[in-house]
């Protein structure tokens, strides 16, 4: 409840060097002290809360709760906030309880605004025609939609029909600044809403934005920082002079070090340092930390871009309106650069300049290395790297994400319907490239790539081994979640949870799903009726379902291996089946060992040591390093054979007491 201030009160206030246009359109608390409002003027129309308590700044700095030497207009401050030094006004703003704000030159909204919910952020291709609209729970998989489902312009239609309702449910002439927030040493911030607990400090300029802070997850941005246009998700960290310019910002991401942001989209956990992103898609784990590095109209996922990497969309003609796609888990060398348009498969490596357009999108886990010019592909050499392994595993490590609430459905399978449906075509694509020029062909010509002999022969094998591994991987854990004691029972516990599954999967940025699933869902949003939480709701189950839809797929799989259905396949196929499995996986573990040697070779100790004898420079790199034997990682692999082994010989013996009967 609030009252009209006393006569005795507005005289102390004056007293105190406070002014008012219109001293009754200022309302106060019902406790309201007036010794904690000094040197403020008031204008329009302006409600204050009780300010009882002390707060402690950064450093042990303890000041009182209150308004000091500032310019309020049509604002509501909270109960307990600190106000000091607003060098300009704040205009138009409800603030929240226990919030600071000091040495600010002003905070205002000019007119209706939407808080950033609504801008239109052109995608990957600069020359238009994929603006996404973005809006606070913009999710990965939904903007994968609207970026590249153009072909249905229908569904895109009723998507933006939504978020542009959305986002007026936003409107507004009044702005908000939460809870528990510090806003310090800030310059201009106009049309920005921002969150319980954030953290402002030093920032140069917010415009036109919404900060999606919250006590779980609160967003800090440091000196230098200039954001207009955006919306910044929760726990997110921006610093040091970066600048972001009509973009997306999702959970979890950190920008830092005067890194550069322009019309693009950033989903969970990407991190960009020193370099420059224009017009990109960065879906979950884009990471980019060097100066020197450009990531321009393109889409990537579960990226590490190497210094120096780089890509060009303009040729010169018709503009910049090429665009390129690295799928997830690709990673781009030192000075490697890409010609858009341009496809890389999953978990690929880029090394070198390749300017003739490659499209390596269905050989994933390959080298993409430049050689005289000419793009040379190895195909699935990069399923038996330590660097790939090491990847899959620190991803989950380094989820940021700390709100309860998560926009983005990340599945973080190194192995999964999607990739390995790659490698079942892959392997294909490989005998018909055989077949058609030959055994004994030297270099085979692969869309706009060469495949040596040797790589394609190797790939093949490798491809083989990953796909072993990961039926094999699904048909025992199948298997371990049931009890079954007969053939029949076994079989009636391999039996799919439903049909869902078969066929074709996608990856909507991190999202891994059944493509039939996906169309669904595009064909009841064009039918109408769904909201944006109906939308994401079904984006989350799709999550949720992932190792039931999986189990189906993979079954569909098998049944080819086998050659009969489940209800017809033996005891002796589904041993096969586990021998296989545990022959790819120590195969698999043995190459990636072998790969982790390479870390502890004697070339890889030198500069260590510097000035003694070889001797020196092995305890040396010793001390630094570690021996090969006591690396976590190497024995970590160690330990995963020793497991799966023990693993696979108990599911045999498990396998060799069934009764075929």
């Amino acid at each position: 409840m609030y009252r009209q201030l006393t006569s005795a009160e507005i005289a102390q206030l004056e007293a105190q060097g406070c002014s008012a246009e219109n001293w009754a359109e200022v309302e106060v608390a019902q406790e309201f002290d007036p010794r904690y409002v000094r040197n403020t003027r008031f204008s329009g129309h302006n409600r204050l809360g009780v300010f009882r308590r002390e707060i402690e700044m950064p450093g042990g700095l303890k000041v009182h709760s209150g308004i000091y030497n500032a310019t309020l207009h049509n604002c509501e401050v909270g109960d307990d906030a600190h106000l000091y030094n607003i060098h300009n006004y704040i205009a138009n703003y409800r603030i929240g309880r226990e919030t600071c704000i000091e040495n600010v030159n002003a905070i205002l909204v000019d007119g209706k605004t939407t808080f950033g919910n609504g801008v239109r952020v052109p995608v990957m291709n600069e020359g238009g025609g994929r603006e996404i609209p973005i809006f606070n729970e913009l999710s990965a998989s939904l903007a994968y939609i609207l970026t590249l489902y153009r072909h249905r312009p229908k569904m895109i239609r009723e998507v933006e029909r939504l978020i542009d309702a959305y986002a007026e449910t936003q409107a507004s002439e009044v702005g908000y600044i939460g809870d528990h927030v510090r806003i310090l040493n800030c310059g201009s911030i106009k049309n920005v809403k921002v969150g319980d607990y954030a953290e402002l400090t030093g920032v140069s300029r917010l415009k036109n934005g919404t900060i999606n802070s919250n006590e779980y997850a609160p967003v800090r941005l440091g000196s230098g920082v200039k954001c207009v246009d955006f919306i910044i998700a929760s726990g997110v960290e921006i610093g040091d002079s970066t600048l972001v310019d009509k973009c997306f910002v999702g959970q979890g991401c950190v920008f830092d070090k005067h890194y550069s942001a322009g019309e693009s989209l950033f989903f969970s956990n990407c991190q960009g340092m020193h370099g420059e992103a224009c017009a990109i898609f960065a879906g979950p784990y884009t990471v980019t930390h060097h100066k020197s590095t450009l990531l321009i109209a393109g889409m990537f996922s579960f990226l590490n871009a190497g210094s120096g990497s780089n890509q060009s969309n303009h040729m010169y003609k018709l503009g910049p309106i090429h665009q390129g796609i690295a799928e997830r888990g690709a990673k781009t060398t030192s000075d490697s650069y890409l010609l858009w348009p341009s496809k890389i498969g999953a978990f690929s490596l880029v090394m070198g300049r390749h300017t003739h357009h490659a499209d390596t999108s269905e050989l994933p886990f390959s080298y993409l290395i430049e050689n005289n010019s000419e793009s040379y592909l190895v195909p699935g050499a990069n399923l038996r790297t330590v660097g790939t392994i090491r990847d899959a595993q620190k991803w989950p490590k380094r989820d940021n994400r700390k709100d309860p609430h998560r926009l983005d459905q990340i599945n973080f399978n190194l192995l999964s319907p999607y990739t390995v449906q790659k490698m079942w075509r892959g392997r294909e694509v490989l005998n018909e490239l055989q077949a058609l020029s030959g055994e004994n062909t030297e270099v085979y010509g692969y869309r706009n790539c060469k495949i040596r002999n040797s790589s394609l022969r190797h790939g093949r094998e490798l491809y083989t081994i990953g796909i072993q591994k990961f039926l094999g991987n699904s048909l025992i854990s199948r298997l371990e979640k049931t009890e079954w004691h007969t053939l029949a029972e076994m079989r009636a516990a391999l039996r799919p949870d439903s049909t869902t599954g078969s066929g074709d999967w996608v990856d909507l940025a991190g999202l891994i799903a059944p493509k039939s699933e996906v169309s669904r869902l595009l064909n009841d949003i064009e039918k109408g009726g769904l909201t944006l939480e109906d939308i994401q709701a079904r984006l989350v189950q799709l999550h949720a379902n992932y190792y039931s839809y999986e189990w189906t797929w993979a079954l569909e799989k098998l049944e080819q291996v086998w050659g009969c259905s489940v209800e017809e396949v033996s005891l002796e196929q589904i041993c096969m089946t586990v021998n296989q499995w545990l022959e790819a996986v120590v195969n698999l573990d043995h190459m990636v060992y072998d790969d982790a040697r390479k870390e502890f070779d004697l070339n890889s100790q030198t500069g260590f040591g510097v000035d003694g004898d070889r001797e020196q420079a092995e305890a040396d790199f010793e001390e630094v390093r570690g021996s090969f034997e006591s690396n976590s990682f190497v024995k970590a692999v160690l330990e995963h054979i020793e497991r799966k082994t023990a693993l696979g010989k108990k599911m045999l013996e498990r396998l060799s007491a069934v009764n075929c009967k």
